[in-house]
């Protein structure tokens, strides 16, 4: 500042109209954060500073608050008191100043104010250390708004609890679901949750007769297990599986379904873990086994002799065909399936193939359903013109009206 400035920023600093006042902390701000001289200027704008805290106006500690808010050279005494402000004043420092330490927003947390604790979540960055403390509060909204941040990495194992403790509410289920990171065990116990709401809502009760509505979620959570199952051994996590199994959760149908969807890393976990074989040789046995191979591998894993003979014949015929992308090749496979088990069976199915039996009924007319979609219109394309139903019939005498 010249000396006419300084005699100016004076003049506006003693006025009586909080307009002014403003003005002139707002000016201070500036000059103190971009003061490049001597070390006694630099200390008067610091008192100058100090000095507005005091002021009676909301307005001009505001000016002052705004003229600073968004340096990293802020004088943190000034900002930590003008956190303690008026909430139009406090708010927007926690918000936006780069100057307060997480010791800083922990103690602020400590307060309790949720107007306080909501605008916190917003901050331009946002460490582990508070976002925890914040969804540890244990406020649906407070955890909804820290999960929406895809910039804060939260621990695999909060991410767990907050499964736990949020399952059943249908907003922070749908946050947590959003996640990227969140662990297969978490998600699958939360598709497990949405299970139960669908169930228990009227309107999908009312419109969907009880068994079938069972086999159609039977066969969703199905699909949600392997298919996170199949993620989690893609990134190497084999605990995924071994939860599973210790949960007694793997059956012979989840592990059909894995094979029919082609998520083969996912059946390979299981197979690993049950039958405690290394992973890599188990790929090896799945890739270019021996029908005794495979047999002895599954008897392992205390499969009966039906389903191994049937978990065998499947895996011999994935092997020829892209069941992950595949529709038309699952359909053809499953159908050859129970058209094989009928033909060897005569027809008479052993006990202990019911529910694989049951399964691949289940899911022939599934894929059968998804495959015949968009047939006939395609078809219809081809030849717009062609008589679906030719009228043949002989021509009627009509009369003539009376």
């Amino acid at each position: 500042m010249s000396m006419v400035a300084y005699q100016r920023y004076v003049q506006l600093s003693q006025s009586c109209d909080s307009e002014e006042r403003g003005q002139a902390a707002h000016i201070a701000a500036m000059a103190y954060l971009g003061h490049r001289g001597p070390a006694d200027e630099q200390a008067a704008l610091y008192a100058a500073l100090m000095n507005f805290l005091d002021d009676r106006s909301v307005k001009v500690r505001a000016a002052l608050a705004y003229g600073l808010l968004h340096s990293e050279h802020a004088p943190r005494p000034i900002m930590l008191a003008l956190a303690q402000d008026a909430p139009v004043i406090s708010r927007a420092v926690v918000q936006f100043s780069p100057v307060l330490l997480d010791a800083d927003l922990i103690g602020i947390i400590r307060s309790g104010d949720p107007d306080m604790l909501a605008v916190m979540t917003m901050r331009p960055a946002l460490s582990t250390r508070v976002a925890l403390a914040l969804v540890r509060i244990e406020d649906p909204d407070l955890c909804i708004r820290v999960l929406a941040r895809d910039d804060i990495a939260l621990p695999e194992d909060e991410l767990m609890v907050l499964a736990e403790r949020w399952g059943e509410d249908a907003r922070t289920r749908g946050a947590l679901l959003k996640r990227k990171d969140l662990p297969g065990l978490a998600r699958r116990h939360l598709v497990g949750q949405v299970r139960e709401a669908l169930m228990g809502t009227r309107i999908v009760k009312g419109a969907i007769q009880p068994r079938r509505l069972d086999r159609l979620m039977r066969d969703a959570c199905d699909t949600a297990t392997t298919s996170i199952g199949e993620r989690e051994a893609g990134r190497g996590r084999v605990h995924y599986a071994k939860a599973l199994i210790e949960a007694d959760a793997v059956n012979a149908r989840l592990m059909l379904h894995a094979l029919v969807h082609g998520q083969v890393l996912f059946f390979a976990d299981c197979l690993a873990e049950l039958a405690e074989t290394p992973r890599a040789k188990v790929f090896t046995i799945l890739d270019g086994g021996s029908r005794a191979a495979l047999n002895a591998l599954f008897a392992r894993c205390g499969f009966s002799a039906p389903v191994r003979n049937l978990l065998a014949r499947m895996v011999s015929h994935a092997r020829t065909a892209d069941l992950a992308d595949d529709l038309a090749a699952r359909h053809f496979i499953v159908s050859l399936l129970i058209e094989e088990l009928i033909t060897e069976h005569e027809g008479d199915i052993p006990g202990t193939l019911d529910e694989v039996f049951a399964y691949l009924n289940e899911q022939n007319i599934a894929l059968a359903r998804a495959a015949a979609r968009g047939v006939m219109p395609a078809f219809a394309a081809e030849v717009p013109d062609a008589v679906m139903v030719p009228d043949d019939r002989p021509n009627r005498l009509t009369l003539p009206a009376a």
